[in-house]
């Protein structure tokens, strides 16, 4: 088979919904790549939240901050980040309107004042949502054991800030007064959404991927994409093949190419050996 260049989302693709990467995963990367093909993360993940446990995989690069950022090996080929001002006013908005919140950036994840004491039965919820066993369980610190607290909250290298929501009104508000960046919501759908999300305008992970195609003079015919949520759609309807893990949302496995078994059921393994890229 001629060399092909592999997309994988993380969270809910490399992992499962509890955080855990099953062995045939591991083993179907490291057998792609031996056999000559490239492979990447493509993520919402700043780098702070790429830990060793995903990079021990072994990669040939990575897309991060759901496409505001491009890594080839040790060279970054594409950065942006949210204006300083902008990201100022970001801040200053939230704490005007009391939410709880943390910055997201390569260097780290920075959390507000009282993130820990709102978080952590949201992040409960979110677990719950996530159809994880003993969601109570779930702590602020187990779903994010690097983040920063009491550092300053004013950043020139934000890739995106994610805020609890204590009401859909406030991701519509949120909306309305940064209309000039890329504001969503995560972590349930609609108005049963956890988080919304304010990050860099312009960009998704189907960009990204175009643009690192170029650097590596591929083609976009020799492209596999695997995910399994909406945020994922982009890329897989860029490239030639767009695989959902059935354990995934209905609207992606409604527009994929290919649906693979669940990722607990060695689905992106199947997939791969499916397409012979192992």
């Amino acid at each position: 088979m001629n060399k092909k260049v592999i997309f994988l989302d993380v969270d809910g693709t490399i992992t499962n919904y509890s955080n855990q990467i099953p062995a045939s995963t591991i083993e179907a990367i490291r057998q792609a790549r031996a056999n000559g093909h490239l492979v990447f993360t493509v993520t919402g993940r700043s780098k702070a939240e790429m830990y060793d446990e995903i990079i021990d995989i072994g990669f040939d690069g990575y897309i991060g901050g759901n496409g505001s950022y491009i890594e080839v090996g040790d060279q970054v080929l594409f950065e942006q980040v949210v204006d300083f001002d902008d990201a100022k006013a970001i801040v200053d908005w939230l704490h005007e309107q009391g939410l709880e919140f943390y910055l997201e950036s390569n260097s780290g994840l920075y959390a507000s004042e009282n993130f820990v004491e709102r978080g952590t039965p949201v992040m409960i919820e979110y677990t719950r949502y996530k159809g994880q066993e003993n969601a109570e369980q779930t702590t602020v610190d187990s779903a994010f054991p690097n983040m920063i607290y009491g550092a300053d909250l004013y950043r020139n290298d934000l890739n995106k800030v994610s805020f609890i929501l204590d009401s859909y009104q406030n991701y519509l508000d949120a909306k309305a007064k940064f209309s000039h960046l890329k504001v969503g919501t995560w972590g349930g759908a609609g108005e049963k959404a956890l988080f919304g999300d304010i990050g860099v305008a312009q960009i998704d992970k189907a960009k990204a991927i175009d643009l690192l195609l170029e650097h590596l003079k591929m083609k976009r015919e020799d492209t596999f994409a695997f995910g399994d949520a909406k945020i994922d759609i982009p890329m897989l309807a860029y490239c030639a093949v767009g695989v959902a893990v059935d354990s995934g949302g209905d609207e992606i496995k409604a527009m994929a190419d290919y649906i693979t078994d669940a990722v607990d059921d060695d689905g992106i393994y199947n997939a791969f050996k499916h397409f012979g890229l192992i």
